[in-house]
């Protein structure tokens, strides 16, 4: 398999086509189709040096858009197709100034335009959802929805790491419900988006058809509600919204990272409502689920995969299931281009070549401090500082924990780290983690993610 990271220029080019084609197909379901159409499929990859991808793109707004929203998850699914990390570099291309309106860009779609246009994932049904225990409550209470909507667990709330299934769930009750009356008004959208669209509507003054395009429907699909954390006016319109459609007994079906309580800094009358159905988790999957997760992917793309490389991918992959199965791709592709069979002694050399390195790399502490920051969304200023406010030394002890665990350095040292904080301290904070993961399944669940995801390739 060619290294792109060599210096060999004249096969970069061709293997960067190749896995930028790979990256939109993995992606396009994730985003709404007239998002995707104007500000993805525009962006041109031009060139590889080492490693960074140079990839063009037609205008500044599109650029700031792509930065500040999707750079971080097309930079992730450009390394794992390319097998090694990748830093992408947009460039901004020169544009024609417009001369009339006529030339000037099309504007956004109104909301009830996209909503309207909105078709499940082909991926995703509950006939290729992987049960187990990690995901069977969630799985059940989906089944149930899509069987019955609003009639029973309304709401229903989803929530577990990225990756996991979430997603794949939502777009199978969509897929379920439209299946049985294509004519069932429904909404599925990401709670960024309904942020942008919210904002788009009152700077032009179409709030009342923004209003009209949420709730004149009969299921309302939010996926990843924390993203409207610390946006009161967004929260507002969800809280109208949301209270105006459960009390017509329309169904509500929401996910996020993470269980209502620890949604940090959202309205507490959001949170109380989330909760006051059905919530359900997804936890990381165990080994044998992973496993059966390969070998459903493997039927679906009409790959031979022997059980026991399964197994051994499953229990040699670090991180969530978007990883487990790109490692399957990359192994299909890289017995492809040798012309090899799918062996277990091939799946071994791709383990070690891409997998094992970042296994063995420990994250240091500022990565730690950070990773529990954007989770908790607080600053890692305030981990590090003296506030005693509540959430704040949670977050702080929840560091603690993490630091001890994977460092494994002294109480005297991470004291140290913590601002000179005396040792008993952070022993305290590190016990007081201990006890409460023993009567917390959520909170086991968020460290044991949050220490996956340390990883640079979990």
């Amino acid at each position: 398999m060619t290294n792109l990271f060599s210096d060999d220029n004249s096969s970069q080019g061709t293997d960067l086509q190749q896995a930028w084609s790979n990256v939109l197909k993995r992606l396009g379901p994730e985003i709404p189709s007239a998002w995707f159409e104007r500000f993805i499929r525009p962006l041109e990859p031009v060139a590889m040096r080492g490693g960074v991808a140079m990839v063009n793109v037609p205008g500044r707004f599109v650029l700031e858009w792509v930065k500040e929203r999707y750079l971080s998850n097309i930079q992730s699914l450009l390394s794992d197709e390319l097998g090694g990390h990748v830093v992408i570099e947009l460039i901004l291309q020169a544009q024609e100034k417009k001369t009339s309106p006529s030339s000037s860009v099309a504007p956004l779609p109104i909301p009830s335009e996209i909503n309207n246009r909105f078709r499940p994932s082909e991926r995703f049904s509950f006939e290729t959802f992987v049960k187990g225990q990690s995901n069977r409550l969630a799985f059940a209470g989906a089944k149930a929805v899509a069987n019955d909507p609003g009639t029973k667990y309304n709401p229903l709330f989803i929530y577990g790491a990225s990756g996991l299934g979430k997603t794949h769930l939502l777009h199978s009750i969509a897929r379920q419900i439209l299946d049985v009356n294509p004519k069932t008004s429904l909404v599925y959208i990401s709670a960024q988006q309904f942020a942008e669209e919210f904002v788009n509507a009152l700077q032009n003054g179409k709030i009342d058809q923004f209003r009209r395009a949420q709730r004149s429907v009969a299921v309302w699909l939010v996926d990843d509600i924390q993203f409207v954390v610390g946006k009161d006016k967004t929260q507002e319109e969800i809280f109208h919204t949301f209270n105006y459609l459960h009390s017509l007994g329309k169904q509500i079906v929401l996910s996020s990272d993470r269980a209502p309580k620890d949604l940090y800094l959202m309205d507490e009358r959001l949170r109380s409502r989330f909760e006051s159905g059905l919530v359900a988790d997804i936890q990381m999957p165990d080994t044998e689920t992973r496993c059966a997760i390969l070998l459903t992917k493997a039927a679906q793309e009409r790959v031979e995969l022997d059980h026991n490389i399964a197994m051994f991918l499953a229990e040699n992959v670090p991180g969530n299931i978007r990883r487990l199965e790109g490692a399957l791709t990359k192994l299909v592709a890289q017995a492809s281009v040798e012309n090899l069979p799918i062996s277990l002694d091939l799946a071994q050399i791709m383990i070690e070549q891409y997998y094992r390195a970042s296994l063995l790399a420990k994250p240091g502490f500022n990565q730690i401090v950070d990773a529990v920051g954007k989770y908790y969304r607080i600053p890692s200023d305030e981990i590090r500082g003296v506030s005693r406010k509540a959430p704040i030394v949670h977050a702080r002890h929840v560091a603690v924990f993490i630091t001890r665990e994977i460092t494994g350095d002294s109480w005297k040292h991470i004291g140290g780290l913590f601002g000179d904080r005396d040792h008993t301290s952070m022993m305290h904070g590190y016990t007081k983690i201990s006890e409460m993961m023993h009567q917390d399944k959520d909170l086991r669940a968020s460290i044991k993610m949050l220490i996956r995801n340390l990883y640079p390739d979990a």
